[in-house]
């Protein structure tokens, strides 16, 4: 036997040995991860050592297949290690060897152009499929680093590799003397998970770019593939995704529902159930999927996820797509707690509303005892959290409560408030847009001490307390006409009804809040029979915000009671006898108040019949 067979011989059973451990280490569970991380660590050592054992002698083709199967493992643990830097300095050390064995130069400064001279170099079945396995590790990196327009040019060969690999049961032995060395993985396995992530990326990025109807056609491919089934989840979840950009919930729903059937920790899936069912207008079907995923969302990862997420190659890092990462981006924990607690307040459950904000706001304390509470991005402002609880106390009947929690937003803002605010009308471009956003803390500061005092007058006027609730009506009063709004060409004014759209949701916000106080404030008025007093403040509150439904009723409540009784009819027909509905986005802390003074609308219709029928 020739020394070069004997080294053959021995570096593949060396090889053998790691790959047996390392399965062994795969299939292992009583270690804890450090100790996990620790071996695969000493592993990949050990292999990497291996390779330059062989790759010190010179290109020889007796041990050519080795080498490449061995640079194949290490690529394979290095990638799973989250190294995927030092693959591509192995992948151009082997195949330059591979070149250098066919008496090729390498010449090509492209990767892709490379990889096309390597594949038509080699003829041979072993060294062609040995060739083919470090090309998978080449289309990962590709896939890894985002470069789908590479692998969209390389279709041809990347069907020709697939096909190569996925056929390798019938060549175990190609008329050399030893069988195919051991792999960590799979080739075939290896290159079902290359081919669906790459079908995964494409579609991902047709279903941003509007097309969801070819992205959803190209999807169909991967189910016939074998693969993880987190991978083969988000083919599904995808899928859905297209579906309801199509307007087609229902079947999107089905196929969110396969994804989580496929793999219940395909959050993002879930998560998009919720955004359907609130489209649907499935109230109890959402707040049941909120109350799932924030579970879900602080739940610690299961022992058995942990453990098989350290040796199955990670699909994030073949699916590092910017279309992808957003597509299946799913808010924090506390974002959905939030989602959760505003959606219960909207429909009526103001107790489980409650403890949910509460224990919203727990967590957000809880890590930062001594410090500066740090804000969550994705959450509203502190003080709009606070509103918005202070908001559901007043809904159940808690006014002594909500008066406390106004207090901190009060206490926190009151000294920032500036004098005067001006907000000029922008152009809708992007760079307007930032001014904008950059000008709306101090009318933000306005409305939420505002509406602070808003709020503790309601609970005033819940606990019957006529001098108090005026004082904080009058205080939020005082405060909102400090705004100024300058349309383009004008001088700046006080904002009113036609001068605002929609579009200006703080404006807006800062005239329902001017309507609502003057409209609670001439309540009040009215309880203490200063009639005069309570008309003037519900007329100015219909001119700052007709929609006021409050302001239209009890305006011509007043009327009667100072014996102007068409005039009183005449109101109440304007406002309908009923409460405006509420718009979606309209925050919880400027909704009309469900307790305080209220009038008899059928006491109100008796007496417009009655004023008819006597004219």
């Amino acid at each position: 036997m020739s020394s070069e067979t004997k080294l053959l011989d021995r570096w593949a059973k060396e090889n053998k040995l790691l790959v047996c451990k390392f399965k062994e280490l795969k299939g292992g569970s009583e270690m804890s991860q450090e100790q996990s991380h620790s071996n695969i660590n000493l592993l990949s050592s050990e292999f990497q050592k291996l390779l330059r054992k062989i790759q010190g002698l010179p290109s020889l083709a007796d041990y050519t297949q080795l080498e490449l199967s061995v640079a194949y493992n290490v690529c394979i643990l290095s990638i799973s290690r989250g190294l995927v830097s030092d693959v591509q300095l192995i992948l151009t050390q082997t195949t330059e060897r591979v070149l250098a064995l066919k008496g090729i130069v390498n010449m090509q400064s492209n990767l892709a152009e490379l990889w096309q001279t390597i594949l038509a170099s080699v003829e041979n079945y072993p060294l062609k499929f040995g060739v083919a396995q470090l090309f998978c590790v080449q289309w990962a990196l590709w896939l890894n680093t985002c470069q789908l327009e590479t692998l969209l040019d390389l279709q041809d060969q990347l069907t020709i590799i697939h096909e190569t690999c996925t056929a390798v049961e019938g060549f175990d032995k190609s008329g050399v003397s030893f069988k195919r060395p051991d792999l960590v993985m799979e080739p075939r396995k290896f290159a079902d998970l290359l081919r669906i992530s790459t079908i995964i990326v494409q579609g991902a990025e047709g279903a941003k770019k509007g097309q969801c109807l070819e992205a959803l056609n190209l999807l169909q491919a991967a189910f016939a593939l074998s693969a993880p089934r987190t991978v083969i989840a988000y083919a599904h979840y995808l899928s859905g995704y297209c579906l309801s950009q199509m307007s087609r919930p229902q079947m999107a729903l089905h196929c969110y529902r396969k994804a989580l059937e496929t793999d219940f920790n395909c959050l993002s899936a879930l998560h998009q159930s919720t955004m359907i069912f609130r489209e649907l207008g499935n109230t109890e079907a959402e707040i049941k999927a909120l109350r799932l995923l924030h579970s879900t969302l602080t739940l610690p990862p299961s022992r058995e996820a942990v453990v098989s997420s350290m040796y199955i190659l990670p699909s994030s890092t073949l699916l590092q797509s910017q279309a992808v990462t957003s597509l299946v981006s799913v808010p924090s924990a506390l974002t959905v707690l939030h989602r959760l607690a505003l959606k219960c307040v909207e429909d009526g459950r103001v107790s489980e509303a409650i403890k949910h904000y509460l224990d919203l706001l727990a967590s957000l304390h809880s890590d930062h005892t001594g410090e500066q509470l740090v804000e969550e991005p994705e959450l509203p402002r502190l003080p709009v959290l606070y509103l918005e609880v202070a908001a559901a106390l007043l809904m159940a009947q808690q006014p002594l409560d909500c008066i406390t929690l106004c207090e901190e937003v009060v206490t926190s803002t009151i000294e920032l408030l500036p004098d005067r605010v001006l907000l000029e009308e922008v152009e809708e471009t992007a760079e307007d847009a930032n001014v904008w956003e950059k000008a709306k803390d101090k009318p933000a500061l306005v409305l939420w001490t505002g509406a602070a005092y808003l709020l503790q007058g309601h609970c005033h006027s819940q606990l019957k307390d006529w001098k108090q609730a005026v004082t904080h009506y009058t205080r939020c009063i005082n405060l909102v006409v400090k705004v100024r709004y300058k349309p383009k060409g004008l001088q700046p004014q006080i904002p009113s009804a036609d001068l605002l759209d929609r579009k200006q949701t703080l404006l807006c916000n800062l005239q329902r809040l001017k309507g609502l106080a003057l409209a609670w404030r001439g309540i009040s008025f009215s309880q203490t029979d200063k009639l005069k007093e309570a008309l003037r403040d519900l007329q100015f509150s219909l001119q700052a915000y007709p929609v006021c439904a409050s302001a239209g009723l009890w305006c011509g409540e007043v009327l009667w009671r100072l014996g102007r009784q068409q005039e009183a009819a005449a109101c109440w027909t304007r406002t309908g006898f009923a409460a405006q509905p509420t718009a979606e986005n309209d925050p919880v802390y400027l909704q009309e108040p469900q307790s305080g003074p209220s009038l008899d609308i059928e006491e109100l219709h008796r007496r417009v019949q009655e004023l008819d029928s006597r004219l």
